[in-house]
């Protein structure tokens, strides 16, 4: 089993920059696509960011060139910088990491940006 502990998120104004971490642990023998996706209260989840083992990566078209997704592959480890936060930015965002027999998500971290 893979457990997922994600930190750094909280409460920033408009135009600040929040980092989000993602650490796995357990029994992992291969970790092949990491990402973080986040829900606003009143919507459905959606994805952010995605990054897959030879790195290439995606993000949604609202974060594009605010966000930007990186791992650790040594460290098991996600991360997430977060720059020109909009107050539409507002949400619980959750880690998800998929790989060799396992896909796992991670508790949430509220992120909170004031206008």
């Amino acid at each position: 089993q893979v457990q997922l502990v994600e930190s750094g998120g909280g409460l920033v104004q408009a135009g600040g920059s929040l980092r989000l971490s993602c650490a796995a642990s357990g029994v992992i023998s291969s970790i092949s696509v990491m990402g973080w996706y986040r829900q606003a209260p009143g919507k459905q989840r959606e994805l952010v960011a995605v990054i897959g083992s030879g790195g290439g990566k995606n993000y949604v078209e609202s974060v594009k060139g605010r966000f930007t997704i990186s791992r650790d592959n040594a460290k098991n480890t996600v991360y997430l910088q977060m720059d020109s936060l909009k107050p539409e930015d507002t949400a619980v965002y959750y880690c998800n990491m998929a790989g060799n027999g396992f896909i796992s998500w991670g508790q949430g971290t509220q992120v909170t940006v004031s206008s």
